[in-house]
């Protein structure tokens, strides 16, 4: 238990004073021991940074009254000297203040107390099983392939590439992508137009200030699709122009209307409704492009996700100057590593290189050179592969969970990517009513309508009356998937 108090003197010793403030008590003095015990070369640093951090983290208040140098060298076992060299030293800076005869004390003039720092990244609070997609199994990462990699490239990356990178990648990564692109994608990738982007958001931000140097101002965006849309381009100081989706993909007689000369597409498999852009409007669209010498830019999010259909090879392939492609490890590996890639059209590569070294001098050239590695000893491929074997029990795991739970309930969507729609009939309405059960239940989903851009009901044509849901499953083990349906049911019936 602390000391009994005693009466304050001359010297400081410890207490409380006559106007009532509080003075520093032994107790509060351990804070100081491990600096004491410090290496005698560099006790003395050590003891000022030791009050110096108690006094900005509030430790010691504003108005303590600390003990004499006497005292406070005494209890803590080191020379006289360096107490008063600190507390000179913290005077003189502030912290402390001193006045003859009536001891040393924390100034008042010292914020306490640093800011804690804030999670901002996003995520469901609270829910018990969240179906929101946009997030793979984190626990699915190569962490041992990963480290391996880093190591290794650590270990024979010259120094001159640890300088100021070429802002559009590491060439040894750019080559690897061109092969892994062109054989899985079907992407013409020629290295020199590739350029690395932090996702698939940052190269949506590289074509936006290029658009609004060119002097376009809108861009085209699918509706329903990404709502990040929007903020991404208006930061850009481009406006969205929501261009509706059909059973075919994106309509491009309205696109032709909106008098955009650039839109955002995810022909391979659309998001949210998960359809495949027939052969028929994939030549519409790219005709609307040359016709308006525009750009498509293909968001492939998911395209290596594939279960019960051959791939659908990217558009790019068919007009790779009027098509960029944009694709990232976010799905396959990790949205946290913040590596993603660009294939530019010729005349839009010089614009897009420069945007990108202005934006953040390039890519961090460990994380490059290690995917590079990942990529060049077939590590992507296995990991891919891995993948894809678990997402497909995953959405085996949903659509049987919802057929047992929901019956009449249809599924669309599942042949391919990491989420599904699922149109509840009307008899689990009104939707409101069912996503405030969900969310009283711990059940975390997400409706149609919420990726509308326009004035959209939420329904694409020909899927029927219903409550119409957006969940993700690539995230849950099939477990957690069953658990999650069956919660949501009983909430419903509720």
């Amino acid at each position: 238990m602390p000391p009994a108090p005693t009466d304050a003197g001359a010297g400081g010793s410890k207490g409380t004073t006559g106007a009532g403030r509080p003075e520093l008590a032994s107790p509060a003095w351990e804070l100081l021991l491990p600096a004491a015990s410090a290496p005698a070369r560099g006790r003395g640093r050590a003891l000022r940074e030791a009050l110096r951090e108690a006094v900005r983290a509030g430790r010691l208040a504003p108005g303590t009254r600390l003990p004499s140098s006497r005292d406070l060298a005494a209890d803590l076992g080191v020379s006289r000297g360096l107490i008063t060299e600190a507390y000179e030293q913290l005077t003189a800076e502030g912290y402390l203040r001193a006045g003859r005869g009536a001891g040393t004390w924390v100034s008042e003039t010292v914020r306490a107390a640093r800011p804690r720092a804030r999670d901002l990244a996003p995520r469901s609070p609270g829910a018990r099983v969240d179906f929101v997609p946009g997030t793979p199994d984190l626990s699915l990462f190569p962490r041992s392939a990963w480290a391996a990699a880093q190591r290794e490239v650590l270990a024979e990356l010259p120094h001159r590439d640890l300088g100021y990178p070429d802002p559009r990648g590491l060439p040894r990564l750019r080559t690897a992508l061109a092969g892994l692109l062109a054989r899985r994608r079907g992407v013409v990738a020629d290295p020199e137009r590739i350029v690395v982007v932090s996702g698939v958001a940052q190269a949506s931000t590289l074509l936006g200030l290029v658009l609004a140097a060119r002097g376009r101002r809108t861009v085209a965006v699918e509706d329903p699709g990404s709502p990040q849309h929007t903020a991404l381009y208006a930061s850009a100081g481009v406006r969205t122009v929501p261009v509706p989706v059909d059973r075919e993909g994106l309509a491009v007689d309205a696109l032709r209307a909106s008098g955009a000369r650039a839109v955002v597409a995810t022909p391979a498999h659309q998001f949210p409704t998960g359809i495949a852009y027939s052969a028929r409007r994939r030549a519409e669209l790219l005709d609307w492009a040359r016709s308006v010498d525009g750009i498509v830019l293909e968001d492939d999010y998911d395209g290596d996700f594939r279960y019960d259909r051959a791939p659908i090879g990217a558009l790019q392939g068919l007009d790779p100057e009027h098509v960029a492609y944009a694709g990232s490890v976010s799905k396959s590996l990790a949205p946290g590593l913040r590596l993603g890639w660009l294939v530019v059209p010729g005349a839009w590569t010089e614009e897009v290189v420069e945007r990108k070294r202005t934006l953040d001098l390039g890519h961090p050239t460990l994380d490059q050179a290690a995917f590079a590695r990942f990529l060049e000893r077939g590590d992507y491929d296995r990991q891919l592969r891995r993948c894809q074997r678990a997402c497909r029990e995953r959405r085996d795991a949903l659509a049987g969970a919802l057929a047992e739970h929901f019956p009449g309930a249809r599924v669309s969507g599942i042949a391919a990517g990491l989420h599904v729609i699922a149109v509840l009939p009307g008899r689990y309405g009104p939707e409101e009513l069912l996503l405030a059960r969900a969310k009283e239940a711990g059940v975390a989903v997400r409706p149609l309508a919420q990726y509308l851009h326009g004035d959209g009901d939420g329904r694409i044509g020909g899927t029927g009356e219903g409550v119409h849901l957006v969940l993700g499953y690539a995230h849950l083990p099939p477990a957690r998937i069953r658990e999650g349906v069956r919660l949501l049911a009983e909430a419903v019936r509720r």
